[in-house]
């Protein structure tokens, strides 16, 4: 199994703990994260050890993302660990304020990239576009934070 980091960043004008509120209302994923629905399966969805599951994907193609919540220091970090077949490794979203007001969002993942050197193959082949995709969702974030 090979490890792969993907990290990407947008700024936004509202402040960390707005935007960490909604990046944290896992109902609302569906309004800024491309593709993907997610909700919480066990516990409260605000503190560690809660899980969560992400659905990825168009009507039933696509893949289920089950997390676990690692960290969770609002409104700076929330953390998971990827308990799923397809994806596993870590995840972290992070929100910092910048000088003058508004904040930076991160998104950091560290993925076990599956199924050998094909797999490492496709995975440097799509990551560009992972990248984008992941870069989209933070500017949609930012946007629905500033509302």
């Amino acid at each position: 199994m090979t490890r792969s980091r993907i990290s990407v960043s947008v700024d936004a004008h509202a402040r960390p703990e707005q935007v960490f509120s909604v990046l944290t209302d896992w109902p609302r994923h569906d309004e800024w994260m491309v593709l993907t629905r997610a909700r919480v399966t066990a516990g409260d969805g605000h503190s560690a050890g809660s899980r969560l599951e992400a659905f990825t994907g168009v009507g039933p193609a696509g893949f289920l993302d089950t997390m676990e919540i690692t960290e969770w220091d609002p409104p700076r970090s929330v953390g998971v660990r990827h308990t799923g077949r397809l994806v596993r490794g870590t995840g972290v979203f992070r929100v910092l304020p910048r000088e003058g007001g508004g904040s930076t969002i991160v998104w950091e993942e560290e993925l076990d990239v599956p199924f050998g050197a094909a797999g490492l193959l496709g995975w440097r082949l799509i990551r560009p576009l992972n990248a984008s995709l992941f870069r989209l969702s933070l500017r949609r974030l930012a946007a629905l934070s500033d509302r």
